[in-house]
């Protein structure tokens, strides 16, 4: 059984996710606004602080990855690490409509957890009224 074509398959948009944290660490939601282009992926990643990890804020990151048919892979760098995090790995998979995300993500030698995002649809129409529209 041959995999499903991912021809026009482009993860640009915004979307909204959680990720896990080991062990008893509530869930933490967090926006990214994601740009493709032949496969290469960067965006922007916002997210609030864990409370463990001092007083809770805002922090930013930036990623870099590639997408291969379904399947992702990235490095998100923190925009101001103070004492927070290092490089996060992510791993993970793309369903058959390009409008959830899914996998793992680690901090290598120290924890990891797993995530979930999903397109935020109002984006993902207005792409594609604009696509339709071109000539």
């Amino acid at each position: 059984m041959s995999e499903p074509a991912t021809n026009g398959l482009d993860l640009s948009g915004d979307w909204t996710g959680v990720f896990s944290y080991p062990r008893d660490q509530p869930p933490a939601s967090f926006t990214a606004r994601l740009s493709e282009q032949a496969g290469w992926i960067s965006g922007v990643i916002e997210e609030q602080s864990w409370k463990g990890l001092g007083p809770v804020r805002r922090l930013g990151a930036t990623i870099q990855g590639r997408r291969t048919g379904f399947s992702l892979t990235w490095l998100k760098l923190y925009d101001d690490l103070d004492g927070f995090h290092d490089a996060v790995q992510y791993e993970g998979s793309v369903d058959q409509n390009g409008e959830e995300i899914s996998g793992r993500w680690s901090i290598v030698g120290s924890w990891s957890g797993t995530f979930l995002m999903v397109r935020n649809l109002r984006t993902a129409a207005r792409r594609e009224r604009r696509t339709s529209a071109r000539p």
